[in-house]
């Protein structure tokens, strides 16, 4: 199958064979009529700068065509929409304004008339894209508030459609931990779930890994975007945009969220850390976890379920319903027991939070 390069090639070499036998056979009578005629004949100077043409076609042709169509395309999948957007309005404000400047400039006497009305549009052109694009957050939100007036839509203020326009990247991590679909259907991520590309590919990678736990993660990955995807409550989009030049999956998703001015969702910390350092919103379920874990004091009495004995003698421990560990002295002798106990001391570590309690009836 021909690709679109051998195509452009092939009639880019046609072109410039035709282009060549005529400035051949023009150069050909120039060369006849000249004092110093030369020996080759008309025919030879067409077939000599035809075969050149065609060459110089063949060779030089996609610097021109395809491969500048490849760059602005690749600079078009980078861009945000919104920017974009922001962009041709504003070259449109640009150009209205420099239509109505360049008939008072056309009236200037000669050369002013035919040199400044070309400047003005050149200029105008470029400070319309240039405003636009820096005050784009402002443009749209003078767009969304006059959007809203007309349809009597009411006002985010009222808590409904709040963070409705709102996009949030998926780091691969936080779909294999799947906590994201319970998260997400609680209503405290607004806006859309956006999935980039190569975030799903290296999900896949995962899912098709040798090692038989990567295996069963990035197969959990796979399950917990499904889940997702049919959940109509939420809305996910798979985006094709990519980073051009660099490899790695977490380098890339802070670049496109600076791109788009978006936080990302992960529990990575690595990631985490990276993404803070250069200034772009980070949302990491581990924090939101022990964010909502329950608040317990000294003295407080709960009920748990020890199921295991502790390091030190005599203890045992359980779980609450959030995964706090709690920490029993002489729980040793509750093993399998659901036991009432009075918290002792609570302790807040980089793993999460750790509770040390007494029975009940020990207190």
């Amino acid at each position: 199958m021909f690709t679109s390069d051998f195509i452009i090639r092939l009639l880019g070499a046609v072109v410039f064979c035709i282009a060549g036998v005529f400035l051949g056979v023009t150069l050909g009578n120039m060369a006849r009529l000249s004092p110093w005629a030369s020996i080759l004949s008309v025919d030879l100077y067409a077939v000599v700068f035809g075969l050149l043409g065609a060459l110089f076609g063949l060779i030089l042709t996609p610097m021109f065509t395809t491969k500048p169509y490849r760059l602005l395309r690749r600079y078009l999948v980078r861009v945000s929409a919104q920017r974009l957007v922001a962009a041709m309005i504003g070259l449109i404000v640009g150009l209205i304004i420099a239509a109505l400047l360049s008939f008072p400039l056309s009236l200037l006497p000669s050369p002013f008339n035919n040199i400044l009305p070309f400047f003005c549009v050149l200029l105008f052109a470029y400070l319309g894209v240039t405003i636009f694009t820096m005050r784009q957050d402002d443009l749209f939100t003078i767009i969304s508030s006059f959007r809203r007036t007309n349809q009597n839509v009411p006002d985010s203020s009222d808590g409904s459609g709040w963070g409705a326009s709102r996009t949030i990247l998926l780091d691969t991590s936080v779909i294999i931990d799947g906590r994201i679909a319970d998260i997400a259907r609680t209503g405290f991520l607004p806006g859309t779930i956006v999935i980039p590309r190569f975030v799903l590919n290296e999900l896949q990678y995962i899912a098709d890994s040798a090692d038989n736990l990567r295996r069963q993660r990035g197969r959990r990955g796979m399950e917990v975007l499904s889940q997702l995807q049919k959940d109509p409550s939420i809305t996910v989009r798979l985006s094709d945009i990519d980073v051009e030049g660099v490899r790695d999956v977490d380098d890339k998703l802070v670049i496109l969220a600076r791109q788009m001015r978006c936080p990302i969702l992960t529990n990575d910390f690595n990631l985490n850390r990276i993404a803070e350092l250069q200034g772009v919103t980070v949302l990491n379920v581990n924090e939101l976890t022990n964010a909502v874990k329950s608040v317990l004091l000294p003295g407080e009495l709960l009920s748990v379920r020890i199921i295991q004995e502790g390091k030190e003698l005599e203890q045992g421990v359980g779980y609450l319903d959030d995964g706090t560990m709690v920490v029993v002295e002489n729980g040793r002798h509750y093993l399998n027991q659901e036991i009432n106990v009075s918290v002792t001391k609570v302790l807040q570590t980089a793993a999460g939070r750790m509770i040390f309690a007494r029975p009940e009836d020990e207190s």
